[in-house]
């Protein structure tokens, strides 16, 4: 790659890094509100401070140990690489975490102050989008630093650990795939602990506010509400914000990855100049792609910063995300003009199956953006109450919890096969039209704009923290109302993230199950008609399901302990407003749990893989990932679109959009019960299974090489 390339990544990274340090010096400026806002504001702050530290220093001795195990069996710099991937994750998630818990508050304060829904979406939006860039610059910064300090990408290089040398192992590939899967292993602790912590206490808070004792949302009385704003910010930013740098970092890794095994397969096939030429562009375009992309992103969110905003903030924040894509793309092309420039055509056509020249790469991303966008729209179609879906299911709710249910399940399982087969004929095409390059290629182009759409999805979970300290802090119910709207904006947004960050979970992993199977064929082949690839991929399919289970159970059996230790601490003077409940002795509780239960969920996601390469065989993981991918992704989308559903249906009938049925209803309550199944869903198993599957992939790619030299049956 050339130095002038690195030289514009780095100006462009440092560009974005400005933006958000302005925009969080920017949010520290201004006011908190009163003093009730002060102090709970420093509760929350302190409880997801508290949180993260804990959990980090189990994270930081699991990163440690297997840092250690890398460096010394597998390839002697993947311990330093895979350490920069999990610090660049780690990093973002604080960071992430810190902005929100100040953006909350200041967002309440803006609507108390200006009564202006405009003005209040920007206090949000500007805390969200410190969150956004972060993640794309972080991500890319840590790549290229590590791309830079060993030497970039290299097909002819060989190495080994310390202690052990593996046949067939590249420095280069090794350093890539652990950088990714440094990130891959903090989202997965981060999103299991963190969906532990916000949906036990969530769920433990709705129903004794709104079931048992017939409260209202987000009272102060109720010691869970507190501890549900913190989950807010440990889960819905920090984990959210792990999730899709993870995301971004494996579509590029796979697509650098796949440039070295391309050239490896084709060498001798055609003059060896010509070639290099192509394998030089193979390597630059993924990171270019990328920091066009973050480009395109800060000049979106720019936009949105500086235009003026009505009394519906959609358009806007839509138009924001258009902006990002449509620069993305403009950009991407020029990208990869300049990239591929003076590659030859023949070379590009004949010996890598480029069927539209130079330009096919470019043509995948453009698949890959519009596969993105298409998801979003159809996962907003589903989980709105714009449209017609969620209002029949709020419809249901004067008919019981039982019609809920049902009727969002079928909600669920319809939304599925939409986004399914935009993913499947996305996969298709640009097979087609760049072979296993252009699928890498197609899933990095849908998350090339990733800053835009976390900056989005972050805006939901700080207008929702919003509401919730309007409401516990006894503000005007005029400033609820503003909030309200946010958060039902938020609420979509959230949805839409969710589905976004579900179909680039699927991209990525197939491109990385693509480069797992080139790093061990040389023909590029897994006979899925053998017994041990179908064995494996039965085996994958079941583990889903089984990690869906054990994440419900743990939430759930957390929720009940919160649940009853808030019936305990909800005395006569709580009830009265002449006591305080014990806020730190719930928030200690909730930690405890997610803590307790974050490690076997997170460690099966690594264990798994490792199992099964060194007892049955690389065939047998490849069909292991296949399987598990196949499950999972209409298993996430049913989880994150019903949750959705069931949510905005509850907010529908909040509002008072159906007659006759408001808070406190019969209706309403059927309409919470459906939420609270809804919770579990979207927020812990949705938005884990697609970690589970990248971090399976991740693993079985870096340690593919030690499959090969070690396995047990053969």
């Amino acid at each position: 790659m050339s130095v002038w390339w690195y030289i514009v990544l780095l100006l462009i990274i440092g560009g974005a890094v400005y933006f958000v340090v302005r925009n969080y010096l920017d949010i520290r400026k201004m006011p908190e509100g009163t003093p009730e806002m002060v102090e709970m504001a420093g509760i929350i702050r302190s409880g997801a401070n508290t949180f993260m530290k804990t959990e980090y220093r189990t994270i930081g001795i699991v990163v440690a140990v297997l840092a250690l195990v890398f460096s010394l069996f597998v390839e002697r710099t993947s311990g330093i690489t895979f350490l920069v991937g999990a610090l660049m994750s780690s990093c973002v998630c604080v960071l992430g975490m810190r902005s929100a818990t100040y953006a909350n508050v200041r967002t309440a304060n803006k609507a108390r102050e200006s009564m202006s829904i405009g003005e209040t979406v920007k206090v949000a939006l500007c805390g969200g989008s410190i969150s956004g860039l972060a993640v794309q610059s972080f991500g890319l910064f840590g790549l290229v630093l590590c791309l830079i300090i060993f030497g970039g990408v290299r097909h002819d290089a060989v190495g080994g650990g310390l202690v052990t040398t593996l046949a067939g192992v590249n420095p280069t590939i090794m350093r890539v795939s652990t950088y990714s899967l440094g990130c891959s292993l903090v989202a997965m602790f981060n999103r299991v602990a963190g969906g532990n912590y916000t949906k036990a206490a969530d769920i433990s808070a709705d129903i004794l506010a709104k079931v048992r004792n017939d409260l209202p949302e987000d009272d102060s009385r109720v010691p869970n509400v507190i501890a549900d704003f913190i989950g807010d910010n440990v889960n819905d930013i920090a984990g959210n914000c792990s999730d899709l740098l993870e995301s971004f970092v494996a579509t590029m890794s796979a697509g650098l990855m796949i440039g070295v095994i391309l050239y490896n397969m084709y060498a001798g096939k055609a003059d060896p100049e010509a070639l290099d030429r192509v394998f030089r562009g193979t390597i630059t375009f993924p990171l270019v792609l990328a920091g066009l992309g973050l480009l395109g992103c800060v000049a979106g969110l720019f936009y949105a910063s500086w235009k003026k905003m009505g009394d519906n903030p959609s358009h806007e924040l839509n138009l924001a995300t258009w902006i990002s894509a449509g620069l993305t793309l403009v950009l991407g092309f020029f990208g990869c003009l300049i990239t591929f420039v003076g590659a030859d055509a023949t070379v590009l056509k004949d010996v890598y199956g480029w069927n539209a020249g130079w330009i096919s790469p470019w043509l995948c991303a453009v698949l890959g953006i519009l596969s993105g966008v298409a998801i979003g729209s159809i996962t907003e179609y589903y989980t709105s109450t714009d449209y017609k879906p969620t209002r029949a299911l709020a419809e249901m709710a004067p008919e019981g919890e039982a019609f809920v249910v049902t009727k969002g399940d079928a909600i669920g399982s319809r939304s599925v096969l939409l986004p399914v087969l935009v993913i499947g004929l996305a996969l298709f095409i640009s097979g087609k039209l760049a072979g296993i390059y252009g699928v890498s290629t197609a899933a990095l182009g849908m998350l090339a704009f990733v800053g835009a759409t976390v900056s989005i999805d972050a805006f939901g979970p700080i207008a929702d923290n919003a509401g919730g300290l309007a409401e516990s802090c006894h503000l005007d119910p005029d400033v609820r109302v503003i909030t309200d709207k946010l958060d039902a904006v938020g609420n979509t947004t959230a949805a839409v993230g969710k589905g976004f960050a579900i179909g680039s979970a699927a991209f990525a992993t197939v491109s990385l199950i693509v480069s797992y199977v080139g790093n061990y064929s040389s023909e590029m082949t897994l006979n899925i008609a053998s017994f041990v690839v179908v064995a494996g991929a039965i085996i994958g399919g079941a583990l889903v399901e089984y990690f869906s289970a054990m994440l419900t159970d743990n939430t759930i059996e957390s929720a009940k302990l919160m649940a009853d230790e808030g019936d305990r601490q909800l005395t006569p003077e709580v009830l009265a407003g002449k006591k305080t409940p014990d806020y730190n002795r719930m928030i200690e509780l909730a930690a405890r749990q997610a803590l307790k239960k974050m490690l076997v969920p997170s460690i099966l996601a690594m264990v798994i893989p490792v199992i099964g390469g060194f007892v049955f065989g690389v065939d047998f993981v490849g069909g292991l990932l296949i399987g598990a991918t196949i499950v999972a992704i209409p298993r996430a989308l049913f989880m994150g679109n019903s949750g959705g559903a069931f949510d905005n249906a509850k907010k529908y009938i909040e509002s008072g959009a159906l007659k006759g049925h408001g808070k406190g209803s019969a209706a309403h309550k059927a309409a919470v019960t459906g939420d609270t199944v809804g919770d579990t869903r979207k927020d812990v198993v949705g938005v884990a299974l697609d970690i589970f599957i990248k971090t399976m992939s991740t693993v079985a790619n870096t340690l593919v090489s030690v499959f090969r030299n070690f396995t047990l049956i053969r």
